[in-house]
């Protein structure tokens, strides 16, 4: 009898480089936040985490960060549908210009969408004309995020709606169902997945944005400071245990919300019999 073989050869050796390559570039910076925190005690720790400001901060990163990503699974799956479901002239220029916040410098979008987005701006004396600051607020954080973001739920929703067999709509159409019907019981059980994934994506990204975010919030404390922003106060303060104890609530924060997604997804799937 021949010997049996492993699915993936050099099963033990990828294995080992896996957890290795993982170790340098995750778990050996999360252990130095710890190690870093560690050493202030629990009640410093919590001092310096339950501070007015450092909470408020925390209030503006996740409550824009969340605004952003809803907005997004919202015209992310539009745009996702546009290009897959219509052809137009531009429509690969357009393609192509999803990836832009990708490649482009953080620090360049911020400074961009502050031109852009303040009071004598293109965009934004049309805001101010409405009584709405767009720049050096809150307003303006969440639109440095939507940028930034989109394409986490654009290119999420994409592969799958490309993918889907035309057939089931046709059969729908044949049973007499509306065209809003076959799209909310056929089309959209199956994006749900991808398009909560691309929400965490985009969520998880803004929480921790700062270059393209940090030009247009003005940083304001108490009103427009994100928290990313206090932690590299705190960095430039070297006061290095403060900087990892912000960080760490945030890290937990952001783990908590995403391994309750996977956790739903999971539940769909399960529920679904995938």
């Amino acid at each position: 009898m021949a010997a049996s073989r492993q699915v993936i050869p050099g099963f033990h050796f990828t294995l080992g480089i896996t957890f290795f390559y993982l170790s340098l570039i995750l778990l050996l910076p999360l252990a130095a936040f710890l190690l870093y925190a560690s050493g202030m005690g629990l009640t410093k720790f919590l001092e310096v985490v339950i501070d007015p400001r450092v909470f408020h901060a925390y209030e503006v990163s996740f409550g824009t960060s969340l605004a952003a990503a809803l907005i997004n699974g919202v015209f992310g799956l539009l745009l996702a549908w546009v290009l897959v479901r219509y052809d137009f002239p531009g429509k690969r220029v357009l393609d192509g210009l999803i990836d832009l916040p990708f490649a482009l410098p953080t620090a360049v979008a911020g400074i961009a969408l502050t031109t852009l987005y303040a009071e004598n701006g293109w965009l934004g004396q049309f805001f101010y004309g409405l009584g709405i600051p767009s720049a050096f607020s809150v307003f303006g954080i969440t639109i440095a995020l939507i940028f930034v973001g989109i394409p986490f739920v654009a290119r999420s929703v994409q592969p799958v709606l490309r993918d889907l067999d035309p057939s089931l709509e046709e059969a729908a159409v044949m049973f007499g169902a509306s065209p809003w019907l076959t799209f909310r019981r056929v089309v959209f059980p199956e994006l749900v997945s991808p398009l909560l994934t691309g929400f965490a994506l985009a969520f998880a990204r803004g929480i921790g944005e700062y270059g393209s975010v940090v030009f247009i919030a003005g940083n304001l404390p108490y009103e427009t400071e994100i928290a990313p922003l206090l932690i590299m106060a705190k960095l430039e303060q070297f006061d290095y245990q403060a900087a990892a104890a912000i960080a760490i609530v945030m890290m937990a924060m952001s783990f908590a919300i995403l391994l309750a997604l996977n956790g739903y997804q999971r539940y769909r799937s399960k529920k679904q019999g995938v």
